[in-house]
């Protein structure tokens, strides 16, 4: 390539016409540009905050001979105008910039209103309705979508000026509204609160852009802020006080002074909150400390009571609902029932195969010919549907069945307006975080009874705390462990490897002409594993087994990074299961491209859209002029604009983590070595037990002895346990 020559920078003018290339975290573009004495459009690269065409290029740099792509125009500096030309206004209306203006709409009102049509959609919009096709419906979210193009472009201008990405700028844009700039010249140290993708790193920098001292009081109440926020996305509910002051201090590099100080008023003003609890202090965020003591305290308020059922005989109950299943209860779910029936709160627990389904429908056959109100409810849309499945009830999630309301995800229902039952029945109570525990408790009528149904041996929460563990440990509620596992679920090879694993011994080898369910893949390099969980998904396992390669397989991975990670095999897979097809639609945003048929996972709870972290859903429609996504989540259709499609990744592959309170008629394990930190037995557990008919295990032998003799659990800062043993 030729350099730039020393000589004066030139200048140049144009109207865009398209844009080849725009990396919305760089601002990085490479555009076609036609310029005045130029025959044939110019290639312009530089960077800018936003560009579409039919604006007004100006651009200030060299001209550089590119071995592959020809002359170009290197630009220092480049700007971009609204158009003002009725060409650069039709192309600039037509590019898909406006929800509800395409290319055809674009003509029509060009043709009508001509270079003035920006000022007739600001000023009066009404008059959009004398185009033919334009209704009042169309017209609404045309002047919506040009006021909210014109404050995003602010923010984007904004946010550029100070050195930052603009792919957040829409984001940022539905947070804080018209105040957006406002809020964050005022303390930019909010977006890492409330934006995501945007870390303490980011908001740092636009901070000190905008005069904010390094070693202020403001800079270190964020940074102790974000060390306990990251904390809490590995599970913990605090931080003891040295570990919090050391990582603050590592992140900030001021002096100790400056930390103490800034945590002493993040203390004062509550930001924070300080407790010694057996014998440590910890530094908690408040709504994790307030979640803590709720579920603590109705805990013991529970345990204290008795139910408020009709009088029943335990005995005379258990011979009538074995006489009407036709089924004998083992001994440990015998015992359970007897709890169930005289207990206001009792936790089940147990692997696959020991018979928790038989016990809670047992359970809820008895209480429901007594005209006991019962709800049931699990952590997932999957989970909840499967316990519908299973026990011929309707059952929601927790979110659905607290009536979940927008923004910031408060809930209808509470203590001042509780659940219309009289037991509540949580499946999958191992996924269920300490503030949602704590939201479910307020909700429980003051009357009402608590069922408790979960694997322990299961991973903890992907949120903060290990509910369930805790609740076990402390031994304040009553626990039936359920042990004995029933003789068809032992025909499973699935189940009795789960049970193997969990025992600590490696899995048995099957004849394949058994037809077991569960199969070890041995594969040593890395590539060949890769290689092996594309050939198993997409030829080997539909074709034996009749599934749907998108619909019915899916591959569990311990660990996001690396080649046998979440984002690479993705990739690999969806070139394999939904390649490109010549003129389809497809979107590139946040590291994804997105096309119909695509399998793509919700990774955060979006309280609007009703939609939360780990729903499984399926890419319907990319429309490319009203700049949507549309997404199928069961029966339901959510769309997404470009700017919110960080909420989804695509789902090919997940991590084992994210699959929990899900099942899949086949599943996928790539084990190595180079997932050494995360080869834990309950990992391994958990992502075999997701499997319904076909698990597959692919690696090296030493990987898998690794994870099944690995019992160790992470530690997680909390205070719930001593809070229910006090």
């Amino acid at each position: 390539m030729q350099s730039p020559t020393s000589n004066p920078p030139e200048s140049l003018a144009g109207l865009v016409e398209r844009v080849t290339f725009f990396n919305e975290e760089s601002g990085f573009a490479v555009l076609k540009v036609r310029v005045k004495g130029h025959r044939d459009e110019i290639t312009v690269v530089g960077s800018l905050p936003s560009v579409n065409p039919g604006e007004w290029l100006h651009a200030q740099g060299h001209w550089v001979q590119e071995r592959d792509f020809g002359r170009q125009f290197r630009a220092e500096i480049l700007t971009s105008t609204a158009p003002t030309t009725r060409e650069g206004v039709e192309r600039y209306l037509g590019s898909g910039l406006i929800k509800g203006i395409g290319s055809v709409y674009a003509k029509k009102l060009v043709a009508k209103f001509g270079e003035k049509i920006f000022e007739i959609i600001e000023n009066e919009s009404a008059r959009l309705q004398d185009v033919d096709g334009i209704g009042p419906e169309r017209r609404r979210r045309i002047k919506a979508a040009w006021a909210e193009q014109k404050v995003i472009r602010e923010i984007m201008v904004f946010l550029h000026s100070h050195g930052v990405s603009t792919s957040r700028a829409v984001r940022i844009f539905k947070t804080y509204g018209q105040e957006a700039i406002d809020k964050v010249r005022a303390n930019p140290y909010l977006l890492a609160q409330d934006i995501p993708g945007i870390g303490f790193i980011t908001s740092d920098r636009i901070a000190q852009r905008l005069g904010i001292p390094f070693d202020s009081l403001l800079r270190a109440e964020a940074g102790l802020r974000h060390v306990l926020l990251e904390a809490t996305q590995n599970g913990h509910c605090a931080l003891p006080l040295e570990s919090l002051k050391d990582e603050a201090g590592k992140l900030l590099l001021v002096q100790a002074g400056i930390v103490e100080a800034a945590l002493e008023r993040a203390l004062m003003g509550r930001e924070l909150s300080r407790e010694k609890i057996e014998g440590e202090t910890l530094i908690f965020l408040p709504t994790l400390q307030r979640a803590e003591q709720e579920i603590a305290s109705r805990i013991l308020a529970l345990r204290a009571a008795t139910p408020n059922y009709p009088p029943m005989d335990a005995e005379k109950e258990v011979r009538w609902i074995e006489q009407q299943t036709g089924q004998t209860l083992a001994p440990s779910q015998l015992a359970a029932l007897r709890l169930a029936l005289t207990q206001r709160v009792l936790i089940i627990t147990g692997g696959p195969g020991v018979g928790k389904t038989t016990l809670v429908n047992a359970i809820l056959r008895i209480l429901r010919v007594r005209q006991v109100r019962c709800a049931l409810c699990a952590p997932t849309g999957r989970a909840a549907k499967r316990l519908t499945e299973l026990t011929e009830l309707p059952a929601q999630t927790i979110h659905r069945l607290l009536e979940v309301e927008g923004g910031k995800g408060t809930f209808a229902r509470n203590q001042h307006r509780p659940l219309e039952t009289d037991l509540l029945v949580v499946d999958e109570t191992s996924m269920v975080d300490v503030v949602l525990m704590s939201h479910l408790l307020r909700a429980l009528p003051e009357n009402a009874s608590l069922l408790l149904v979960g694997d322990v041996d299961q991973l903890p929460s992907v949120g903060p705390g290990m509910v369930l563990r805790h609740l076990i440990e402390s031994g304040v509620a009553p626990v039936a462990r359920l042990t004995e596992v029933f003789r068809q679920a032992a025909a499973s090879h699935i189940i009795t490897t789960a049970h193997r694993i969990n025992q600590g011994l490696l899995p048995e080898r099957k004849d394949p002409a058994t037809n077991p369910d569960f199969f070890f893949v041995e594969r040593e390099a890395p590539e060949r594993i890769t290689a092996t969980v594309v050939e198993l998904a997409s030829r080997r396992i539909p074709g034996k087994f009749g599934l749907d390669p998108i619909r019915d397989i899916q591959v569990l991975v311990p660990m996001n990074r690396g080649s046998l990670g979440v984002r690479e095999l993705n990739v690999r897979l969806q070139a394999e299961l939904n390649p490109a097809r010549p003129g389809e639609p497809a979107i590139e945003k946040f590291g994804w491209t997105f096309r119909a048929r695509d399998k793509v996972l919700q990774t955060q709870n979006d309280y609007d859209k009703e939609v939360f972290n780990g729903d499984l859903g399926q890419v319907v429609s990319v429309d490319l002029e009203e700049k949507e996504v549309r997404v199928r989540f069961d029966t339901r259709d959510i769309v997404y604009d470009y700017g919110e499609l960080d909420e989804l990744m695509l789902a090919y592959a997940m991590t084992i983590h994210k699959s929990q309170g899900s099942e899949f008629p086949a599943v996928i394990l790539p084990l190595a070595t180079q997932h050494f930190l995360l080869l834990q037995r309950n990992l391994l557990y958990t992502g075999i037990t997701r499997g319904k008919r076909l698990v597959v295990v692919v690696g090296q032998q030493k990987a898998l002895g690794i994870a099944v003799r690995n019992a160790r659990t992470q530690n997680r800062f909390s205070g719930l346990l001593a809070r229910l043993k006090g």
